[in-house]
């Protein structure tokens, strides 16, 4: 493990079982790290890093995870992989010993570079790229001890896990949230791991391979390449939105700076796709190469020059000083100026009408009502969030004077789209271009074809006449779910968290009451304050869109109108979601969770349907959900419908589907046209 050279933490050296601690390296929120050396001999090396837990309950199974990260690493011989030496407990504490490398971490690095407005050689930054694909080669090709391949997934490929030398070493460390395939597979919903290093199936909360190592490990070559994250956002979710759609803007305006071909490897190395991508670390290695010219032992020496520099904390401590006197002095000037009695009236301004001044409630004037409410922010956002506050109703924020919800963006941003300017024709636009009675046509096969026609415009669903009832507004674009929009307030996002058991009722009240202060966005109130993590964020933004349309497919009443073309006015949170996972979410709800009473004989054979042979294009299959994706590739053998249940469905300790989602995928690409029930 790499470490810098600090101060000593302990009064002095401390016996800790067969060890001698000399000093503590760092303390985290789990861990403490030690430099240490064996008290009897130089075995198993002179000096090495002993990583102690923090006292906490459950140590026996603390210590089944230090000993599960040791054998893995035990299961990985590699001069690029750090070395562990073993596990233990001593006086009910677990330790892990592992490998001392004298220098520094990546991360470390890149913040000295950043400090001192630095880039790295463009040899140095692919030999670190390179040692670390060699490194991922052997974390991926290891074996067990009867030699089965343990297809081990590292899952935390970060700067912080990658340590440089002063020696020009690079390896590759931590491997306390390493996964075997198969459980990376099953364990996708608790992923941890750096968010703007995973790869976009980790994202989404999909199946992901030794693949994902991959794609972090460009990440980490484009961030050393041009000195920023590759993926642009001013906030987490902003991050992961990048990285799903494969936005990698920040790189690709450096592209023209960078040596030919290298832009080019690294857009193939971050592709959305995994089958786009290098195929294995050895691949990647190898493309690599071309872009190291200088003979290795030479930029390794080079390397072993810039540790050394980025190690010298004195350096780095003046730069801090003088940026901290430069501040202060002009904190000073700004200080003095504002005793300019101008300067104090805008000042003052400024004070009383910044959301952050919560002393007096915000007061809310109806269009058309000259009555004053009085309420908290949060009363605000969700009467505005439901619909029951428009874009043209008036808020006197903090003591401020009146201005309309569409012209103050922290509130804009959750006013139904039906009720603003660009989309207001919902109740007047003139003839749609398709209509839906629900009592005669199900939103099942609304939104069947809607999905086979690849449409892009709004459906607009209303129960309860006059325009006055329950009502949600969609958004296509070429067939996938964009945006949703419901006036239902068990559809908010607090109550969709609190419901799935994300967050509880004292912590959304804990956040509602601070959304002032994170410009009034929940998602990044909830991870500001540390409540949910941003990829449950993220997954749970996307799953309540999904739900939002599945719960639209038990409506059995209502008038569904579809204006081809018609776009909202802002959405934050693009969905970007195949809307076949929202119509298989629904045939289980409309089904009440048992879709397979909705199908036919088991005797029933299934055949290809009428649009079935579109379905060997990857247009018309999308990112459809993998049982329904078999159930389309498995129509050509015309299986029994018992038969077809039992391939794609869960059996003995396979990794399938379930039933119930094995039912809701056929039933389902009958709707989509990509089968057909024929009888006997």
């Amino acid at each position: 493990m790499a470490v810098d050279r600090q101060e000593p933490r302990l009064k002095g050296p401390t016996a800790f079982g067969p060890f001698v601690l000399e000093r503590r390296l760092a303390v985290g929120g789990t861990a403490e790290v030690f430099l240490a050396h064996p008290k009897v001999g130089i075995a198993p090396a002179p000096h090495l890093v002993v990583k102690r837990l923090l006292p906490t309950t459950g140590e026996g199974t603390r210590y089944e995870l230090l000993e599960r990260e040791a054998d893995l690493h035990r299961c990985v011989r590699h001069p690029n992989v750090v070395a562990v030496y073993g596990a233990g407990i001593v006086r009910g504490e677990p330790y892990l010993a592992m490998e001392y490398v004298e220098g520094l971490d990546l991360y470390r690095m890149l913040r000295r570079l950043d400090a001192d407005d630095r880039d790295l050689p463009v040899e140095i930054c692919v030999l670190i790229a390179r040692q670390v694909a060699a490194a991922l080669e052997a974390v991926h090709a290891a074996t067990d001890d009867s030699g089965r391949a343990l297809k081990i997934v590292h899952r935390d490929v970060t700067p912080s896990n990658v340590y440089l030398s002063v020696k020009g070493d690079v390896k590759l460390g931590d491997f306390g949230i390493a996964r075997v395939e198969e459980e990376a597979r099953s364990t996708v919903g608790g992923l941890k791991g750096k968010f703007g290093y995973l790869a976009p199936e980790q994202v989404s909360g999909e199946e992901f391979d030794h693949r994902a190592d991959l794609f972090a490990l460009v990440a980490i070559l484009g961030e050393l390449l041009i000195g920023e994250r590759v993926f642009p956002g001013g906030g987490q979710l902003a991050v992961l939105l990048a990285i799903r759609d494969g936005n990698i803007d920040p790189l690709r305006r450096e592209a023209a700076r960078l040596p030919k071909g290298l832009f080019e490897l690294c857009e193939k190395g971050l592709h959305c796709d995994p089958d786009k991508r290098f195929q294995s670390a050895t691949e990647l290695a190898a493309a690599l190469a071309q872009f190291q010219t200088t003979r290795t032992e030479n930029v390794v020496q080079e390397l072993s020059e810039w540790v050394k520099w980025a190690q010298d904390q004195r350096e780095l401590a003046r730069k801090l000083e003088h940026k901290i006197r430069s501040s202060s002095q002009n904190l000073q000037a700004v200080r003095a100026q504002s005793s300019v009695p101008e300067l104090k009236i805008t000042r003052s301004l400024v004070a009383r009408t910044t959301p952050l001044a919560v002393e007096v409630p915000p007061r809310v004037k109806r269009l058309g009502s000259k009555t004053v409410e009085e309420m908290n922010f949060a009363h605000l956002v969700e009467l505005i969030a439901t619909g029951e506050l428009h874009a043209n109703d008036e808020v006197a924020l903090m003591g401020s004077e009146y201005r309309r919800i569409a012209d103050i963006e922290e509130l804009a941003r959750h006013v139904l789209p039906s009720t603003t300017a660009v989309t207001g024709r919902v109740y007047g636009p003139g003839a749609p271009d398709y209509q839906f009675v629900l009592s005669d046509q199900s939103m099942l096969e609304a939104l069947a074809l809607l999905r086979g026609r690849a449409e892009t415009g709004a459906l607009f669903v209303i129960r309860g006449g006059n325009g006055r009832g329950t009502r949600k507004e969609m958004y296509l674009d070429n067939g996938k779910l964009h945006h949703v929009a419901s006036s239902e307030r068990n559809e908010l996002l607090g109550e969709y968290l609190v419901r799935r058991g994300s967050l509880s009722r004292e912590a959304l009240e804990q956040a509602l009451s601070a959304l002032g202060q994170h410009g009034g966005r929940l998602g990044d109130t909830l991870i500001a304050l540390g409540l949910v993590d941003a990829v449950d964020v993220f997954r749970a933004i996307r799953d309540q869109g999904r739900d939002r349309v599945a719960a639209l497919c038990t409506w059995r009443e209502g008038l569904a109108s579809f204006y081809r073309g018609t776009t909202p006015t802002h959405v934050e949170f693009p969905l970007d979601l195949d809307l076949s996972s929202a119509i298989m979410a629904g045939v289980i709800l409309a089904s009440d969770g048992d879709p397979r009473a909705t199908l036919p004989m088991e005797s029933t054979r299934i055949v290809p349907g009428t649009r079935h042979p579109a379905t060997s294009e990857a247009k018309e299959i999308g990112r459809a959900p993998a049982s329904l994706v078999g159930v389309a590739r498995l129509a050509s053998e015309r299986l029994s419908l018992d038969v077809l249940l039992e391939r794609i469905s869960r059996t003995g300790e396979g990794t399938g589907p379930s039933p119930r989602e094995s039912a809701a995928a056929i039933a389902t690409a009958k709707l989509l046209g990509w089968i057909e029930y024929a009888t006997q």
